[in-house]
């Protein structure tokens, strides 16, 4: 129960690592804001961790939006008296297409969400830690946040973008207890990871020095590790949670 009397809002909450996310923080004593748009798997991770134990709530936010998050924090200081703790995990891979082949549309789709939308929570949450007299942000970025990836330029440039947003938040307000760090994920068992054919699961598996995708749940472990007070001397680090992939 490291996070007992802590409270914390996670976005994109609803299924896979973000939901991940939530019931381990749950688990670890935290209350937890769970924030998604798709407000019927929300609710059903809602009733799912509130039945073995938690306390966490639900709330409709679309990321691209700057008041949205400024509301969502003022909901969760509303429910659970203050913010320590914030994960902004939601994010989309956008379209597969060569850089030059993207258009205006689909590369401002995959900033708003992946970039823009991490900029907007931190700029929300920021206050929020410092009336708590500091607190923990971590980013959930990705191994492309490192390197590049055919056909996926806006996801890549986006990011990337985190985690020099990161670091320059820890740097921004360090002296203020509040630390800042950026999650990696690699290939992790999610839906998405369920539609591709066998044949391209055991490919994924290979870039991998361990052979094998992640799991959710040891995303998450690192979050909630990073959330803790065990890392109160770690901020403005970039942590990939990828099974040995950038090791190649």
């Amino acid at each position: 129960m490291e996070l007992k009397g802590k409270s914390a809002l996670v976005t994109g909450a609803a299924m896979g690592i973000g939901r991940a996310i939530a019931e381990r923080l749950a688990a670890e004593g935290a209350q937890v804001l769970l924030c998604d748009v798709v407000d019927d798997a929300g609710r059903q991770a809602v009733a799912d961790i509130q039945a073995a134990g938690g306390h966490v709530a639900y709330l409709h936010l679309d990321v691209t939006d700057p008041q949205a998050s400024m509301a969502a924090v003022a909901h969760a200081e509303s429910l659970f008296g203050g913010l320590d703790v914030a994960v902004n995990n939601a994010g989309i891979s956008g379209e597969f297409r060569k850089a030059a082949e993207h258009t205006p549309e689909t590369w401002r789709q995959v900033i708003d969400i992946n970039l823009s939308g991490v900029f907007y929570g931190v700029r929300a949450q920021v206050p929020a830690l410092l009336r708590r007299g500091g607190g923990s942000i971590i980013n959930i970025s990705s191994i492309l946040g490192q390197v590049g990836h055919v056909d996926l330029a806006p996801y890549v440039a986006a990011k990337h973008g985190v985690v020099g947003l990161t670091r320059t938040v820890a740097l921004d307000y360090g002296r203020e207890n509040v630390r800042c760090n950026a999650v990696g994920p690699a290939f992790i068992k999610t839906r998405l990871i369920d539609n591709v054919p066998e044949e391209g699961r055991r490919g994924l598996a290979e870039l991998h020095a361990l052979g094998r995708l992640g799991e959710v749940k040891e995303v998450a472990e690192l979050v909630s590790f990073l959330a803790s007070d065990r890392a109160s001397f770690l901020t403005g680090n970039y942590y990939a949670a990828d099974g040995g992939y950038l090791s190649r």
